[in-house]
This record gives C-alpha cells, sequence and structure tokens, in this order.
C-alpha cells in the first residue's frame, strides 16, 4: 500500500481542504495509507485526526523555507513516505525542496485555481519544474493556466473533482422550517466565504434586478462568513432587499440540509477551477446557476447539464437565468434530473480516485 502524506498549509474549512478529506476518504486503507500535515490549524485537522490520520503540525514560513523543508524530509523519512500530495505553491515549493534531503520523496501537486502568476513566480516555476514529478489541474482551463506559468506540460493530468452521488441522496430538510420560509417558496442558495472573488457584491445587485424582472416570490439564503459578511449584508440592506428575500445564516456544516431545503444553486463566482459545491449540490438534486468563469463551463453548459451560465459582474444577465427557474417549474424540473444525471456520468468520487491513483503511479515509478 502506497504511503502518502497530504501536504497542507492552512487546514480550514475550504474546497481544498474538501478534496483532501475527500481523496483520504475514498482511497485511504484501500491503496493508500495516508498521513496528513499541515501549518495552520482548522476544522480538516480536527477531522483528520478523528478519521485516525496520522497528523502533525510543520511551521512553513515561506515558499522557500529550507528548515520547514528539511522537517519534512526527516518526517518522511520517519513515516517512510513513498509520495507528498500538496495543493498550494507554498507547500508545493518546500516539498520539492525536501527532495534535495531525501531522495525518495516523489511530490504530486494539485492546482486548484486558474491565476496568472507573476514574473518571479513563472521564473521559479521552471527552474523547480524538474524536481515536480506529477501534477493535477481540476479543469482544462487550470491545465493551461499552469503551462502558461511555466509548468512541463507533459506532467499535467486533467482530473475533475468529484462526489459521491450516494451521500447527497434522500429527501428532507430543515432549513425552511428554521428560517420560517413558506414550503411553497422559491428558495436559493450561495454557499461560500465573503470574499472578494465570490462575487456577493455582483450577486446581491443581481437579485436587485430579479425584483425588477419578476413578481414570484424568492427567498436567498446566503450561508458562510469571511471578511465582506457585513458589508454584503450592508449592501443587502442599500439595495432595499428585505429579510425575506435575502437570509444571511453564517457559516454551517449541515451543507447536505441546506442543498436539500433549497430549488436552486447559485455561484457568483469570479475565480472558480472545479468547485465542489456546484457538483455537490448538483448530487443532491440542484439545478443550478453558474457565473461562465474558469472551470465552470467544465461542470455544464446548459440545461442537459442541469443549469444556466451567467455572465459575471452582469446583473442583469444573472437576473434573467434567475428568473428562468423561478417562472418554468418544468424547466427546473428538468434541469433537476440532469444535473443528477450528469454527476453520476462525469464527477462520480471512485472515477477521481482510481484517476488520482493513476497519477501518484506515474510519479512514484519516475
Amino acid at each position: 500500500m502506497m504511503k502518502v502524506l497530504y501536504l497542507l498549509n492552512h487546514a480550514g474549512k475550504a474546497g481544498t481542504e474538501r478534496y483532501v478529506e475527500t481523496l483520504v476518504k475514498y482511497l485511504g486503507g484501500v491503496r493508500v495509507e495516508p498521513y496528513f500535515v499541515y501549518n495552520e490549524g482548522g476544522l480538516l485537522a480536527e477531522r483528520m485526526e478523528a478519521m485516525g490520520v496520522p497528523t502533525r503540525q510543520l511551521p512553513m514560513a515561506s515558499r522557500f523555507d529550507r528548515k520547514a523543508a528539511k522537517a519534512l524530509a526527516e518526517l518522511c523519512r520517519e513515516w517512510d513516505i513513498d509520495l507528498v500530495h500538496c495543493h498550494y505553491l507554498r507547500e508545493n515549493y518546500i516539498a520539492l525542496l525536501a527532495k534535495g534531503y531525501n531522495k525518495k520523496i516523489r511530490v504530486v501537486y494539485t492546482n486548484h485555481f486558474i491565476l496568472p502568476n507573476d514574473f518571479v513566480t513563472r521564473l521559479s516555476n521552471r527552474l523547480l519544474d524538474r524536481r515536480q514529478d506529477q501534477m493535477i489541474a481540476v479543469c482544462h482551463k487550470g491545465r493551461d493556466q499552469l503551462i502558461r506559468n511555466g509548468w512541463s506540460g507533459e506532467r499535467i493530468q486533467v482530473v475533475f473533482n468529484g462526489v459521491d452521488p450516494a451521500a447527497w441522496a434522500g429527501e428532507g430538510s430543515t432549513l425552511r422550517a428554521e428560517l420560517g420560509i413558506p414550503e411553497g417558496r422559491f428558495v436559493m442558495l450561495c454557499a461560500s466565504r465573503f470574499a472578494h472573488d465570490k462575487g456577493h457584491a455582483y450577486l446581491l445587485r443581481s437579485l436587485k434586478r430579479l425584483t425588477e424582472l419578476s413578481d414570484v416570490p424568492f427567498t436567498m439564503v446566503l450561508a458562510g462568513d469571511g471578511e465582506l459578511l457585513e458589508p454584503s449584508r450592508a449592501l443587502a440592506g442599500e439595495l432595499g432587499l428585505t429579510e425575506e428575500q435575502v437570509r444571511f445564516i453564517g457559516f454551517r456544516k449541515d451543507i447536505k440540509n441546506l442543498y436539500k431545503g433549497a430549488d436552486l444553486y447559485v455561484n457568483s463566482s469570479q475565480h472558480e477551477a472545479l468547485s465542489f459545491l456546484i457538483i455537490e449540490a448538483m448530487a443532491a438534486g440542484l439545478p443550478c446557476v453558474v457565473t461562465d468563469m474558469g472551470g465552470n463551463r467544465d461542470i455544464l453548459e446548459g440545461p442537459d447539464q442541469g443549469g444556466l451560465l451567467a455572465v459575471y459582474d452582469d446583473p442583469d444577465s444573472m437576473a434573467r437565468c434567475l428568473k428562468r427557474f423561478l417562472e418554468d417549474p418544468d424547466f427546473t424540473a428538468r434541469c433537476r434530473e440532469n444535473a443528477k444525471k450528469n454527476i453520476d456520468r462525469r464527477f462520480e468520487i471512485h472515477a477521481l480516485a482510481e484517476d488520482t491513483y493513476q497519477v501518484y503511479e506515474k510519479a512514484v515509478a519516475r
């Protein structure tokens, strides 16, 4: 069984952490013996420990922290690690530097973003590229960006994120009762941290535009926390959106309960690679309206895949997509069924696990 150390700077609660947890759940104990190392603690570190995964904290001050690289190399020697799987440039650089202190180490890097690097980072990417054993891009645009950022294309594999459809099956939710929402009211859900790239201001302006386009009552449930939560709450008030129309419910762990209480999932992000929240929502039976940004088009291009694409930062475009679902129950039902089929066919977790393990094998054999 291959010993894999999952290395993450911040062990919090976002999509990257969900990716790591998913791999540990579906590869751990079957084909992989997992280990977990992090710098900044959080929810994922707690979950790894609860799952019985050997866990260690390792300070990582910067990308070129040689002290961290030496400590990682020694830890890999102690645990007899075959492969280190990284998820951000800081820990990836440290793992690549650790190879200089432990020749056995092989390194896989999963890129979870579609963002250009600056000149200095592109240069250092090229210098470290010969040490990189394999890379995973979670969408096709992500692969293209990695190449533009200086990495060798022949070692980059596209592996979509995946979910277990069975985990999202079933009915029933306490959301409407908790918030006092009538059963017949149309409920939309957006669950993401309140940060600039998540587009909450754009979404709120889209909801204001929706009130001008449609008389159908709706409630948008906004789940999440972050530095822009209070400014977003203030903007909703400035736009005249009522508490019946927009509800801020903070960070929630019961995400399935939220999916099952909604009629539509909405993604308003400026930057996405391949969002776990979107594919989880679809697996739970929610049609989606998502921005035509990043890897979202890899998930869906239209109703046949379970939803609609909206133009980012164009409130009228988003509002008209939402209006279609509000006013056409048959269309909503068709997209709901197509969303489930799309996930079963293209984003099933065991395919993700198998494809990722094949990347591990390529890295170890290199």
